[in-house]
């Protein structure tokens, strides 16, 4: 779909870190009418999962929407307490990281915009209807074909209160599991209030120690949800367009950082490098292999430890690269990254 446009009728399906920026740039298009869809009813409009990110980045992305990031942010963090397991245990120095209002951001992104709540449309009667269809469903990836091979992590996550004298931590805390199969988290909302969820490929440790970390440390249950998370890269999660009218943005095309599960500051990129290719597919698809270009590697290293062939000695060059990576990157990653931490996580 290549050429210049002149005026196009889009819809974006599925409204949250990707969609919502979406909608908030295409709408100051005065050639294009961008319709938003939201499977869930408006008043039960939520963002699912982590609420943690790296305000560094993020504050550039929320300035082009013409909203201050600082406003949203609820826990500045300094410090990252990481349970290895066995009495090991790491502390990660924080640069940035923050947990923020996730569902009051997307909301102001896109305020003003035209979002039908409580629609999931049939690709067929979207493309009757529509010049484009923009997948940003996320993990269901509705509107593509689907994938031969994908690898997935099951995610839950509560939304708790604590009592002020009763708070677990007073920063971020990460509980790893065997094999880096996945890990628990614990992040601070401020005011008592908090995110603790996990998620676990193996499917054997996610609820079972949500389940008793909530039992230990008594709270409040505001909310419950959870989903899972692709963590298949974007080279293995081709076609991102199906070669009609729909194509992908943000996880619906792979763009979790696999180490971590994190989405949001990857699929906000994902969603303006499409944005900066409208009007040529095949640059957008380019751009986003080259950007993403370390996570098959970060995959091929997950995917090693949780089969148990990964081995210290035969892949430390991959482990080098991913380092390298990570430490020239810090302020996208929001953390102090050091090779002894990187080694310790890898022996899980």
């Amino acid at each position: 779909m290549d050429g210049n446009i002149v005026s196009m009728k889009i819809a974006v399906v599925g409204i949250g870190v990707a969609g919502a920026y979406l909608m908030n740039q295409l709408s100051n298009n005065h050639d294009i009418h961008v319709v938003g869809f939201e499977r869930m009813k408006e008043e039960e409009h939520d963002a699912v999962c982590a609420w943690a990110t790296s305000k560094n980045v993020m504050v550039d992305y929320t300035k082009k929407c013409s909203l201050d990031f600082d406003n949203y942010i609820l826990h500045d963090g300094k410090n990252m307490s990481v349970d290895l397991g066995e009495s090991k245990h790491i502390d990660i120095g924080l640069k940035g990281m923050v947990s923020y209002d996730k569902l009051k951001l997307i909301q102001d992104m896109i305020k003003g915009t035209e979002i039908k709540y409580g629609k999931a449309p049939k690709k067929e009667n979207l493309e009757a209807d529509f010049d484009l269809i923009i997948d940003s469903t996320g993990f269901h990836r509705n509107y593509l074909p689907k994938l031969d091979y994908e690898m997935w992590v099951p995610c839950v996550q509560y939304k708790v209160k604590y009592d002020n004298n009763n708070v677990p931590y007073d920063d971020f805390y990460l509980k790893g599991f065997p094999s880096m199969s996945g890990y628990f988290w614990y992040f601070p909302l401020g005011n008592g209030y908090a995110h603790i969820g996990a998620g676990d490929f193996t499917r054997k440790n996610h609820n079972l120690f949500v389940e008793n970390f909530l039992k230990k440390y008594k709270c409040e249950i505001i909310k419950k949800n959870g989903r899972p998370v692709r963590i298949s890269p974007p080279s293995k999660s081709e076609p991102f367009y199906d070669g009609k009218k729909s194509i992908g943005v943000g996880e619906s095309i792979g763009t979790v950082y696999p180490l971590l599960g994190e989405g949001i500051i990857p699929s906000t990129i994902c969603a303006d490098l499409f944005i900066n290719n409208l009007n040529n597919f095949k640059k957008y698809r380019e751009q986003v292999l080259k950007h993403f270009s370390i996570y098959p590697l970060v995959f091929k290293f997950i995917l090693m430890k949780i089969t148990g062939t990964f081995n210290l000695v035969k892949n430390s060059f991959d482990l080098l690269r991913i380092y390298h990576h990570m430490k020239n990157n810090q302020d996208r990653y929001g953390m102090e990254v050091k090779i002894a931490e990187l080694m310790k996580i890898s022996t899980l």
